[in-house]
C-alpha cells in the first residue's frame, strides 16, 4: 500500500504527487542536493522485489520518471555533494558558541518537548519505520527506547550530572559539563532514525550537530531530524545551524569529518572491526570517537531460575532476525536445568513469526544475505554442536523454502564451557536469528559460579549481560563481580529499556578503548570545575590549611 504523509508540520516536505521529499537541511534551510535516493515500501520488497528495485533504479536515473507515481514508492531524499558536507560542518561550527551559552534549563526543555512530540506523532514514527522494513511490533519497542531515554526521570538525572553547585570556604564551587562543540553523527542502517534521535542529547549538552542519514535508507532519519527536531529547536530559540542533516556517502562523509578541523566529536555506530579502525583515525586527527559497535551478549541461567521466563528473554535473540546489536547472542546454562530450558526455548522459538512488517504479530525481518548464517551453523555442527531447532529459510508465510528471504529461529546446543569460544557462533556477534546455548559441565555450584563469571568477564564484547536466578547470594555475587558490559540485568527482559539506565554503550569490542555505558549527553561534553571567590587572599588560600 502507498505511504502518504498526513502531517504538514516543519515545512520540509515538498508535495510532488503525494511523494514525500526531503532536501538537505543546512543552517536552517532546505537546500538542493546532487541527486536523489528513493525509498520503496518494505512490503513491496516482499511482494515483488524485481519491480521494487527497478523502480528505485529508474527514479535515481530519471527523477521525473512516471515511476514516482507507483504505489510502491514511498519517498526520496536529496544526496549531498562534498561541498554540502563541508557546508553543514561550517554551519554547525558557527552556531555552536551561541548555543553552548544557552541556559541549561532551556536546553533540557528540548528533551521534554521531544518526548511530547514523539507521543503526539507516534503513528507517523511507526509508519516511517515500517516503511523501512521494521516489524511494527519492534518499531514500538524502538519508540519505547526513546520514551525512556527522554523520560522525566532520565532527564532529571542528566540535569543533575550537568551542573552541580557547592559552597565552601567563602566560595561558590561548580562542577559542570560543557559542550565539546560540533558533534557528527553516523547512524547505522539497521536502526537509523532511533540512533539519529540520540543527537537530541548532544544538542541538550550544548553542542551543534551534523547528522548523516544513511544513503540506502535515509527517509526516517530525515523525517525525524527535519520534521520533528528542527521545529522544536526553533520553538526554544536555538540559533540556525545548530542542527544539520545530510544524506551522503558514508566513506566520503567520514573522511571529510576527520579532515575537518570544525568537527570535534564523531558518534560512530557500526561493526567492531571498522569501528576500531575508525577510532584510531579519530584519535590521530585529534577528535573524540564515540563508538557504538557490535554486541555479543550473554544470558546466564542458574539452576533456580524461572525457566519459562528465562526462555522468553532468550527468544529475544530472534527479534528482528537477530539484526539488532543488543539482543542476546549466547546463553550459558546450569546443567541442572539445561534440558528443561532448551525444550522451553524450542517451543517458544516456534512462535516467533515471519510476515509483512505491518502485521502486529510479526517479529522476524528479512535477511537478504544469509551465506554467513549457514557458514556459522555448519561450522558449529561440524565441531559437535547439536541442532535444536531451525536452520532453514522460509517464505513470508513461514513455509520452508530454499529461496526464502527469512531465516528460521535457530538454536544449537554446545556442551562444555571450556571450549565454547572455539565456536565462532559463541565467540562472535552473528547478527542472525542464531542462538547457541552453552551447557556447563556438571560440577560443584561454587566452582560453576566462578566459571560462569569468568566466562562473562572474558567476553571480548561488552554491551549487555543478563542473569536469571532466584538466590540472593548468586545475584549479589554476580552483580559484584561482573565488570563486562555497559548494562547488567537480573530476571528481566534483556532488550527492554528503563529510566535512568543506559540504552547504549559497552566495553571491549563494543565501545573501544574508551568504552562504557553511553549517555550521549555526557559523552559529548566534558567536565570542568569552577571556583568563584569573594574577598579571598590568594596567599592565605595557598598556605592556610
Amino acid at each position: 500500500m502507498p505511504f502518504y504523509s498526513t502531517s504538514s508540520r516543519g515545512g520540509a516536505r515538498i508535495r510532488e504527487e503525494e511523494l514525500i521529499s526531503y532536501k538537505l537541511y543546512v543552517a536552517g534551510k532546505d537546500i538542493d542536493g546532487d541527486a536523489w535516493v528513493y525509498t520503496v515500501s518494505s512490503r513491496s520488497l516482499l511482494e515483488d522485489v524485481f519491480t521494487s528495485v527497478s523502480l528505485k533504479r529508474e527514479l535515481e536515473r530519471d527523477p521525473k520518471s512516471p515511476a514516482a507515481h507507483h504505489p510502491y514508492v514511498v519517498g526520496r531524499c536529496a544526496v549531498a555533494s562534498a561541498a554540502a558536507i563541508s557546508l553543514a560542518s561550517k554551519a554547525a561550527a558557527e552556531a555552536a558558541p551561541a548555543w553552548g551559552t544557552h541556559p541549561l534549563q532551556q536546553r533540557m526543555r528540548l528533551g521534554t518537548r521531544f518526548r511530547e512530540e514523539l507521543l503526539a506523532r507516534q503513528d507517523e514514527f511507526l509508519r516511517m519505520l515500517v516503511a523501512e522494513a521494521h516489524p511494527v511490533k519492534l518499531a514500538r519497542w524502538e519508540l519505547s527506547c526513546l520514551l525512556q531515554v527522554f523520560s522525566e526521570e532520565s532527564l532529571g538525572w542528566y540535569r543533575a550530572q550537568m551542573h552541580t553547585v557547592f559552597h565552601h570556604g567563602g566560595r561558590q564551587l561548580i562542577v559542570r559539563r560543557v559542550p565539546d562543540g560540533v558533534v557528527a553523527f553516523n547512524p547505522p542502517q539497521n536502526a537509523p532514525a532511533t540512533s539519529a534521535a540520540l543527537a537530541v542529547l548532544a544538542l541538550m549538552a550544548g553542542n551543534s550537530v551534523v547528522v548523516r542519514a544513511p544513503r540506502s535508507i535515509a527517509l526516517s532519519t530525515m523525517w525525524l531530524i527535519r520534521d520533528v527536531v528542527a521545529p522544536l529547536l526553533e520553538e526554544i530559540g536555538a540559533p540556525l545551524g545548530v542542527l544539520n542533516a545530510i544524506c551522503s556517502n558514508p566513506k566520503q562523509t567520514l573522511d571529510r569529518w576527520l579532515a575537518d578541523p570544525l568537527i570535534n566529536d564523531v558518534f560512530y555506530i557500526g561493526g567492531s572491526a571498522e569501528g576500531l579502525r575508525f577510532e584510531q583515525r579519530c584519535v590521530a586527527a585529534g577528535k573524540k570517537p564515540i563508538l557504538e559497535l557490535a554486541g555479543n551478549d550473554t544470558i546466564v541461567v542458574w539452576r533456580d531460575a524461572d525457566v519459562s521466563k528465562a526462555a522468553q528473554a532468550l527468544c529475544e535473540a530472534f527479534y528482528g532476525s537477530g539484526q539488532i546489536c543488543m539482543v542476546p547472542n549466547c546463553a550459558l546454562v546450569h546443567p541442572a536445568v539445561a534440558d528443561t530450558l532448551i525444550n522451553e526455548v524450542r517451543e517458544q522459538a516456534a512462535r516467533v513469526r515471519s510476515g509483512y512488517p505491518d502485521d502486529p504479530d510479526v517479529l522476524l525481518s528479512p535477511v537478504r544475505r544469509s551465506e554467513r548464517f549457514f557458514g556459522l551453523l555448519s561450522q558449529a555442527l561440524q565441531q559437535g554442536a547439536e541442532l535444536v531447532t531451525g536452520g532453514g529459510r522460509t517464505e513470508v508465510d513461514g513455509t520452508l523454502s530454499s529461496s526464502g528471504v527469512f531465516l528460521q529461529p535457530t538454536v544449537v546446543r554446545v556442551d562444555g564451557i571450556a571450549n565454547a569460544r572455539t565456536y565462532d557462533v559463541v565467540a562472535e556477534e552473528t547478527f542472525f536469528p542464531l542462538l547457541p546455548i552453552v551447557v556447563a559441565e556438571p560440577g560443584d555450584d561454587a566452582d560453576l559460579l566462578e566459571r560462569f563469571i569468568r566466562f562473562v568477564n572474558s567476553n571480548a564484547y561488552g554491551l549487555r549481560n543478563s542473569l536469571w536466578a532466584a538466590s540472593e547470594q548468586i545475584i549479589d555475587t554476580f552483580i559484584s563481580r561482573v565488570t563486562n558490559g555497559g548494562l547488567l540485568k537480573v530476571n528481566d527482559s534483556h532488550i527492554g529499556f528503563l529510566p535512568y539506565l543506559p540504552s547504549h554503550g559497552g566495553t571491549g569490542l563494543t565501545g573501544g578503548a574508551f568504552g562504557e555505558a553511553n549517555y550521549p549527553i555526557l559523552k559529548t561534553s566534558h567536565l570542568q570545575g569552577v571556583s568563584i571567590a569573594r574577598d579571598i587572599n590568594p596567599v592565605d588560600a595557598v598556605f592556610d590549611c
